[in-house]
């Protein structure tokens, strides 16, 4: 095997005229779309990371939303809860008071009819004994009739 030098220089020169030619032609055409490419490529990794930075940022606002929408329904519950009391407390009061009212009317009814029926006794045992004593009186007789027409009187009331 023998080395041709001029075949290997002629391989050379043909080399370096097939670079010179398609260096000339296509590489600054292949060059341009492997950067347009690889632009491409890039921008869209920056948006990729731009919308997962944004949604990472999304549910952390979200989680923050949530938390204090529980908060505000726990905080509306407890007022709720706490108004409720209140009223019930004051249900309960104002019955009581209601109770008292109605409990102290009819006490005042009762003494007011106890004093009806005192004063009818009363007027009643005068006017009895009015009668009794009118008719002792026209009667003027002895205390033995006297007692007769005593006991005759009680036993008509009596009846």
């Amino acid at each position: 095997m023998e080395i041709n030098l001029g075949l290997i220089l002629a391989s050379l020169i043909n080399f370096f005229i097939l670079f010179a030619i398609l260096k000339h032609f296509f590489f600054g055409k292949v060059k341009a779309i492997i950067d347009e490419r690889e632009e491409y490529i890039n921008e869209q990794m920056d948006d990729a990371e731009e919308a997962t930075n944004k949604a990472r940022l999304l549910a952390i606002e979200n989680e923050r939303i949530l938390k204090q929408a529980r908060e505000e329904g726990k905080k509306i519950t407890e007022e709720k809860k706490r108004k409720a009391e209140e009223i019930y407390d004051e249900i309960v009061l104002e019955a009581k008071n209601e109770a008292n009212t109605i409990i102290e009317r009819a006490k005042v009814e009762i003494n007011r009819e106890r004093e009806k029926v005192e004063y009818q006794l009363k007027k009643e045992a005068i006017d009895l004994a009015l009668e009794l004593s009118t008719k002792v009186i026209e009667k003027n007789i002895d205390k033995e009739k006297n007692k007769e027409l005593i006991d005759e009187f009680i036993t008509e009331v009596g009846n």
